[in-house]
């Protein structure tokens, strides 16, 4: 049984023999020559790097137009490295690190996976009924699949992962602060977010930049993450007591969203992020903590979420209104917009419809009921099967499987490094855990089970604020995986 599943998720998978003995292989490094003798690329993760952090910078500020132009000029400079790319660069043979870089960017079974999906969506796109709107969304998922590969790459660099994470806190927080302002001084809504009928009707929800509540929430899951894992990350007081702020103010800001697809999120989000943590530090503790520590932190965790919706009668009327069905307007909504999807799925179960919200639109009007018109799917599972079809759906759970497999497999390496050190209560903190590194990997599958939930009943998952977070998660996860031959070899 475990065979098969190594298999299923591709842990035994020899993929880098697999590509050099492919036609893939001569793609990579025909401008070797040009490299080798260019000033400029001596720091060419660090260019990739900057790009990245340009993104996650601005993306919560500037229009969509913006974030495509800073996403194209990514995935071009990611086909650059590429074409340049220099395999005398590796690693010597006695050298170790915690995260060698496999010299090929196509070299991690979640690459293979992202591949095949972008594949199948590709063949959706030249299957779709409305072909010319499936190849704009298809322009965009490519760009976001671009920009997958270049931050996987340039994040083998545990320095340059640690500047791109900082650049999104710090964006996250001034989101979340204007988010603060609003609700303290009040804000229009910009559209219809709460049912004209229900007690919250007046209550402010705030969207900072975004312009949306439901968005807000969905860009605040992997702050409140990151900012957690950044409490034990980050070395002196005063980061960490910036990375305590940013918990603090990132979550009560989601929590003032009212989003109730963000705020299933974030329990997951959290529940998965306290489940990795106690396994992480779990080889450090007393016996009575490694038995206790997490019912105990899970306990008190659930007490106070349960406390807070009894007591504070917004949140417990926002809680109560996911189990009225149809009795709450925005749940009656969802409810319509999926029977309708589901019948479009009917008729295009293989390949789907293509990608995209321009082809959504093409083809919903005539599935739709009577006012209620939508601009996607609002279920990241209807979304992907009535794109891609039930082929492309395949890929994309497989992807997501092989993923959180691969991200297990690395903190399960990374936890074990630390047992050359030792666990003497004389240790300095820096001594006992020596990769810290590790957390930033536990928050990418907590943010990533985040997301899922919140997209299970939302659609901001498609928005560039949030995708690019989404592809983040994938592009840190690969960044983490070492081939089994050069595991071996450090072993």
């Amino acid at each position: 049984m475990n065979s098969v599943w190594q298999t299923l998720t591709l842990s035994t998978l020899p993929l880098q023999q697999w590509l050099n003995a492919s036609y893939i292989h001569y793609l990579v490094g025909p401008l070797r020559q040009w490299r080798r003798g260019s000033r400029l690329m001596r720091w060419a993760d660090a260019i990739g790097g900057v790009l990245v952090m340009l993104v996650f910078a601005l993306a919560p500020f500037v229009n969509n137009e913006l974030v495509a132009v800073l996403l194209a000029a990514c995935g071009a400079y990611w086909i650059l490295l590429t074409l340049s790319e220099d395999e005398q660069a590796a690693l010597p043979s006695d050298q170790y690190t915690p995260h060698p870089a496999p010299r090929t960017p196509l070299a991690t079974p979640i690459h293979f996976l992202v591949l095949l999906y972008w594949s199948a969506v590709s063949i959706a796109t030249a299957m779709s009924p409305v072909k010319k709107a499936a190849f704009v969304g298809w322009q965009k998922l490519t760009l976001y699949l671009l920009f997958f590969a270049l931050v996987a790459r340039v994040l083998r660099s545990p320095k340059i992962r640690a500047w791109v994470i900082t650049v999104y806190l710090l964006a996250a927080l001034a989101v979340s602060v204007y988010g603060l302002q609003q609700w303290f001084s009040g804000t229009a809504a910009l559209a219809t977010w709460v049912d004209p009928a229900s007690p919250l009707s007046k209550t402010t929800r705030v969207y900072s930049y975004l312009g949306n509540p439901n968005l807000l929430a969905g860009y605040l899951i992997p702050a409140i993450a990151f900012s957690v894992a950044a409490v034990f990350v980050w070395q002196s007081w005063m980061q960490k007591a910036l990375a305590a702020v940013m918990v603090i103010v990132n979550s009560v800001c989601l929590v003032l969203t009212f989003s109730r697809g963000g705020w299933i999120g974030i329990v997951v989000a959290v529940g998965v992020l306290l489940l990795l943590l106690a396994h992480w530090w779990s080889i450090y503790l007393p016996r009575f903590w490694r038995t206790w520590a997490l019912p105990i932190v899970l306990g008190s965790a659930a007490g106070a979420v349960v406390l807070a919706v009894i007591v504070v009668e917004p949140l417990r009327d926002r809680v109560g209104s996911m189990f009225a069905g149809r009795g709450d307007s925005s749940n009656n909504f969802r409810i319509n917009v999926w029977m309708a999807v589901i019948e479009m799925i009917k008729d295009h179960p293989i390949w789907g419809i293509g990608p995209g919200n321009v082809a959504f639109n093409k083809i919903y009007p005539l599935y739709m009921k009577a006012r209620y018109s939508a601009l996607s799917a609002y279920s990241i599972l209807l979304e992907v099967i009535l794109e891609a079809g039930i082929v492309g759906f395949i890929c994309f759970v497989w992807l997501l499987l092989v993923t959180v497999t691969q991200g297990w497999n690395a903190i399960q390496r990374l936890r074990q490094g630390g047992d050359s050190y030792g666990d003497s209560p004389s240790e300095t903190l820096r001594e006992r855990f020596p990769n810290r590194d590790g957390l930033w990997l536990i928050a990418a599958i907590a943010s990533l089970f985040g997301m899922i939930a919140h997209g299970l009943v939302d659609t901001v998952l498609y928005r560039p604020e949030v995708n690019t977070l989404w592809w983040l998660m994938f592009g840190m996860i690969a960044s983490y995986y070492i081939p089994k031959e050069l595991e071996a070899r450090n072993e």
